[in-house]
């Protein structure tokens, strides 16, 4: 099993920078062959949405286009920890962000359906 736990949610202004951290614990990521994180929102009264995605073990990453070139998606081995670096942040990044793992799954990083770990949510709120 494999436990996620969000944090570094908030409330900014238009503008500004947060930085979520995603911490796992149990299973370690090196035990499994394929690994898979990711970053999903979700904003009151929408579906939930692709943010950013990586590869644990090989780096590769993908990023939605609304969010391309203003959020970095990182993550530190030795902790065990993903992060989303969120700057030049607007009102339409307000939604819950969910961070999401999946293990031994091939294909595109985007769907939410295929993964199987999740954090339980934090807020971010970007006040205009």
């Amino acid at each position: 099993q494999v436990q996620l736990v969000e944090s570094g949610g908030g409330l900014v202004q238009a503008g500004g920078s947060l930085r979520l951290s995603c911490a796992t614990s149990g299973r370690t990521f090196s035990t499994f062959s394929s690994v898979d994180m990711g970053w999903f929102r979700q904003a009151p009264g929408k579906e939930r949405e692709f943010v950013a995605a990586m590869s644990w073990n090989g780096g590769i990453t993908d990023y939605a286009d609304s969010v391309k070139g203003r959020f970095t998606i990182s993550r530190d081995n030795a902790k065990n920890t993903m992060y989303l670096q969120m700057d030049s942040l607007k009102p339409v990044d307000t939604a819950v962000y969910y961070c999401a793992a999946r293990v031994g799954f091939e294909g595109p990083r985007r769907v939410w359906g295929t993964y199987r770990y999740w954090g339980q949510g934090t807020q971010v709120t970007v006040s205009s």
